[in-house]
């Protein structure tokens, strides 16, 4: 009897800690500015990003989700895109479900309580889909991006606006 308490006792332990190895925190300054380019590379433009708004989130198994507002001011990309995105796992955002890689997306207001969010794939510009971001209903601190980790709400925020998402992995 004894043995068996002390196995299933074991195995659970293992669970949780393995339970705690994959979930997701917020990354550190250090770990955003291993990941974040300092110029992001946008069809065939290297843009400059702005690392004070960079956001991200990283699981146990070093697999990140993160981004960063992008200065497009006398480049191309100038009023089409506004964030580099990198996904280290599948996402899928709003109903838009995006594998591993580097996109940029860009928004326009749609109306007072609405943002229209469109994603490309950062290499070729192409337009991979659109999502809705909502005014979100918190007071307090808006920052012009953060990602809040699956824990907690699972919100990508684009100043006072949202877009809800979900982990494949």
């Amino acid at each position: 009897m004894k043995v068996l308490v002390i196995v299933l006792f074991a195995i659970a332990m293992m669970l949780i800690a393995r339970e705690r190895s994959e979930a997701w925190r917020p990354a550190t300054e250090g770990e955003l500015r291993a990941l974040i380019p300092t110029r992001a590379p946008v069809e065939k433009e290297h843009i400059e990003t702005e690392f004070r708004t960079a956001s991200g989130i990283v699981n146990g198994k070093g697999r990140y989700i993160a981004g960063v507002v992008l200065i497009t001011a006398g480049y191309a990309a100038e009023g089409k895109y506004s964030n580099f995105f990198i996904a280290q796992v599948p996402i899928k955002i709003g109903d838009l479900s995006l594998a591993a890689g580097e996109y940029v997306f860009g928004w326009k207001r749609k109306d007072d309580d609405n943002l229209d969010v469109k994603f490309y794939e950062a290499s070729s510009g192409k337009l991979l889909g659109a999502v809705e971001a909502h005014r979100l209903a918190r007071t307090g601190k808006i920052e012009s991006f953060r990602i809040v980790p699956p824990s907690d709400k699972a919100v990508i925020q684009i100043g006072r606006f949202g877009m809800k998402y979900e982990l494949s992995e």
